[in-house]
């Protein structure tokens, strides 16, 4: 029988535990497949000293575990960083912010001396640019950054909740960007990230992920990157 969607992300979650560095900080993405790592870093909880999270969501599942949060300016540096991908190619470029964290997590990431991304095998892909690219931006510039964002050949949508534009934990608007086919990924992080009004953008690409452990119906996959 086959292993559903999240089986396979369950099965990553618990094999990342295996480059958590007893005693020492992780720090924690955000998504479907981080909280599933979440519930199990939680059944080695007493073994580290605490955690980062990249998001008040995080933050929150985090707490309800019983695992400390550190807060990021308080932490020098951190062995590990575990978060999902919504897309990752074969050199470890990813595209991130499904969860409109991607900021959060792209600061906590810098952080950390090693990324393990961890995604189900749907999540690899050829080329990125099939899931729609965010980009995060201050909501005074949303228009502007937009018309910017058209002129690079993809389709701006600002992310929108209940009627109203989301807000990221750090009050600014997602923009998401369609049809999209990323041929240079590191070139394209840093042309956005020029754009003023963005603060930064879902490629994770000039610093992406160190491992992979991808969920197969074959087991873990593990790929490594650098």
């Amino acid at each position: 029988m086959a292993m559903t969607q999240d089986e396979l992300k369950q099965e990553v979650a618990r094999a990342a535990l295996a480059y958590v560095v007893e005693g020492e900080i992780v720090g924690v993405g955000t998504g479907s497949t981080a909280n599933f790592f979440i519930d199990a870093l939680a059944t080695m909880k007493d073994r580290i000293r605490g955690t980062v999270a990249s998001s008040e969501a995080t933050a929150a599942r985090l707490r309800a575990h019983g695992i400390a949060v550190f807060d990021l300016n308080d932490i020098e540096s951190m062995p590990v960083y575990v978060d999902g991908a919504d897309e990752i190619t074969a050199q470890g470029a990813m595209i991130k912010g499904g969860g409109a964290a991607l900021t959060r997590e792209k600061i906590v990431a810098s952080v950390a001396k090693k990324f393990v991304c961890i995604a189900d095998g749907s999540k690899l892909v050829g080329q990125l640019g099939r899931f729609p690219l965010p980009i995060e931006v201050i909501p005074m510039g949303h228009a502007v950054v937009a018309r910017k964002l058209a002129a690079l050949g993809g389709t701006p949508r600002l992310r929108m909740k209940d009627g109203a534009p989301l807000l990221t934990d750090n009050g600014c608007m997602i923009i998401d960007l369609l049809d999209l086919q990323i041929e240079d990924p590191a070139m394209l992080e840093q042309q956005i990230n020029d754009i003023v009004g963005v603060v930064t953008n879902g490629l994770f690409a000039r610093k992406g992920a160190d491992v992979c452990l991808l969920g197969t119906a074959e087991g873990v996959r593990t790929l490594r990157f650098g």
